[in-house]
């Protein structure tokens, strides 16, 4: 137990208890409790193994490798379909957490052991994402529009992929496109 991350767990209100119990079936399985990302984060030889959240309709074990589980009780649950490696186990009750305290045990033995071995999850390639037509369209017109995107790192590059792909609308993919094209331009990702 990481006294650092004790903040974590008094000052979740909702799922508090059930945060509680979480986090005693993590520690019984010897894994170091460390603050990552403001959440307890569990390591196995200083590699993130799986990390306990809260949210509005639940709390959350994610296992960061978790696309390499056998999930042979079903019960992963991957959060949006642009995810690719991590895995959640969703809870809303303590006595929940209670009957599946063995599977969560051998749920996290299991991601140990996919560490142990070296596993890697298979990511897609940035030329793989679906490009918008509406920024295929910009990207044509304007070379040096297209030069700036292409100097982007991969994963600056899959993040404005993935924002302007989201809304149905064209207009509103147009107008997301419109919005970044300066930040592009001054070589900036989405979230800089």
């Amino acid at each position: 137990m990481n006294s650092n991350v004790n903040f974590y767990f008094n000052k979740a209100k909702k799922w508090q208890p059930e945060l509680e119990q979480l986090r005693k079936i993590i520690l019984d399985c010897n894994l170091p409790e460390e603050l990552k990302w403001g959440k307890p984060c569990y390591t196995y030889q200083n590699v993130n193994i799986v990390l306990l959240h809260d949210f509005k309709e639940y709390c959350a074990l994610l296992f960061f490798k978790g696309a390499l589980l056998k999930d042979t009780e079903n019960i992963l649950t991957q959060q949006t379909e642009n995810v690719q490696s991590a895995r959640q186990l969703r809870f809303t009750s303590v006595n929940q957490i209670v009957k599946l305290t063995d599977i969560i045990k051998a749920y996290v033995f299991e991601a140990v052991e996919v560490e142990k071995a070296g596993l890697k999850v298979g990511l897609k390639k940035t030329n793989e994402f679906n490009i918008p037509k509406e920024f295929q369209l910009k990207l044509t017109e304007n070379a040096i529009l297209k030069k700036a995107f292409e100097a982007l790192t991969p994963g600056r590059q899959r993040a404005y992929y993935l924002y302007f792909s989201a809304p149905k609308q064209a207009k509103t993919r147009e107008l997301r496109i419109e919005k970044c094209i300066e930040q592009i331009l001054n070589g900036k990702g989405l979230n800089d």
